[in-house]
């Protein structure tokens, strides 16, 4: 939605129209629902005719969930775990391997910080949620992150807590670090992508709030328009792109831009990822834009669902130098004027080729996540 909207956007509702995909997916039932391979690349389906399915894409099959999440929407994932949301605007964390399921506390119980969120009716607020982040570690413990549409601030809080704390993304800030483009969190370091470029990093681990941790800016991680070449002289339609970005397995923040486009009559994508070059770093100048484009990510996979990237392991199915992609819009739906096109494909990055999976080729789908169970 463009701007703040006196009534969210209702989850999506479950539909009656027939099943057209393939008979692997229509025999689905007949399918003993799944026992994940630890750390095996999944998706979770989310078909326009209501309901959610498991795709194992080294056995190409489909599998069932072993509770109906009808009704939830799925915001973010870490491994087993998922963040989600229902028809209430309630969040909890599910395994979606079991009935577990941990409440989280509402959201208009944010306090502490400069914001204060108010529940209007049963299910109304002022502005939309439309994205999390979520991390959990093998001790139980999590944080989560959410953000309201258009909203000043983003919501955390960790095990334990009782409400969640701001952090203010717009006041109170110092001006290179205003706005949000984009957000990844990985273990408790948030990654923030902001209006003007640069990088915020927030630490979430410490007992009293949040600490900002950010390096003094040098320049921003952007890359002009006009520095970009597709490397596609026939694109007669630009369909839908972003700039977001992923964190690596070390820590570094790579910029990864990806654009949807026709060309020929048909529909295709590219995408270019880009590190900040030490080499050419302009000392001082905060306006000056090094960067340089990556031609392999190494021996490690990026899972563009949840910006990070993970050791690559042939045993489990973890390709690496590629990128595992669902969609270009995962937190925030960047550009509610571009419609959302779910294309999944692992996209190599030194070969630029596509693998994409025919299985899925003829569902309709309104969204899909790759997760990594553990």
């Amino acid at each position: 939605m463009d701007g703040l909207d006196d009534r969210p956007a209702s989850v999506a509702e479950v539909g009656n129209s027939k099943r057209s995909g393939s008979p692997k997916y229509n025999e689905r039932a007949k399918t003993p629902r799944l026992d994940p391979k630890l750390g095996s690349p999944l998706l979770l389906l989310s078909p326009e005719e209501g309901g959610f399915r498991l795709y194992k894409p080294d056995e190409d099959k489909f599998y069932e969930t072993k509770s109906d999440f009808s009704g939830y929407r799925f915001l973010a994932s870490s491994g087993k775990w998922f963040l989600v949301v229902d028809s209430r605007w309630d969040l909890y964390i599910i395994d979606v391997f079991s009935d577990e399921r941990i409440s989280l506390p509402p959201l208009e119980s944010t306090q502490g910080g400069l914001y204060m969120v108010e529940r209007e009716g049963s299910n109304d607020f002022k502005v939309t949620l439309i994205g999390g982040s979520l991390k959990d570690d093998k001790n139980g413990d999590f944080v989560v992150v959410w953000q309201f549409e258009q909203g000043q601030f983003l919501g955390f809080c960790k095990k334990g807590d009782l409400h969640y704390r701001d952090i203010p993304i717009r006041v109170d800030v110092r001006r290179e670090f205003r706005g949000l483009q984009d957000v990844v969190l990985k273990g408790y370091n948030l990654y923030i992508l902001v209006n003007r470029s640069f990088i915020r990093h927030i630490d979430l681990s410490g007992q009293d709030g949040f600490k900002n941790v950010s390096e003094t800016p040098r320049f921003p991680i952007s890359v002009s328009a006009f520095g970009r070449d597709l490397g596609i002289s026939e694109i007669k339609k630009v369909i839908s792109f972003s700039d977001s970005i992923a964190v690596t397995t070390s820590g570094d923040v790579l910029l990864v831009f990806t654009t949807a486009f026709e060309s020929l009559g048909e529909r295709s994508r590219i995408f270019h990822v880009y590190k900040r070059d030490p080499e050419k770093e302009l000392k001082g100048n905060i306006c000056g834009t090094s960067l340089v484009e990556v031609e392999s990510i190494g021996d490690e996979a990026l899972f563009f669902d949840f910006g990070i990237t993970v050791p690559a392991d042939h045993t489990l199915g973890i390709e690496p130098n590629c990128i595992y992609f669902t969609r270009n819009d995962r937190f925030g739906h960047k550009d509610g004027s571009i419609p959302c096109l779910v294309d999944i494909c692992v996209y190599n990055i030194a070969t630029r080729t596509f693998k994409r999976f025919p299985s899925l080729s003829n569902l309709k789908l309104k969204d899909a996540m790759w997760f990594l169970p553990s």
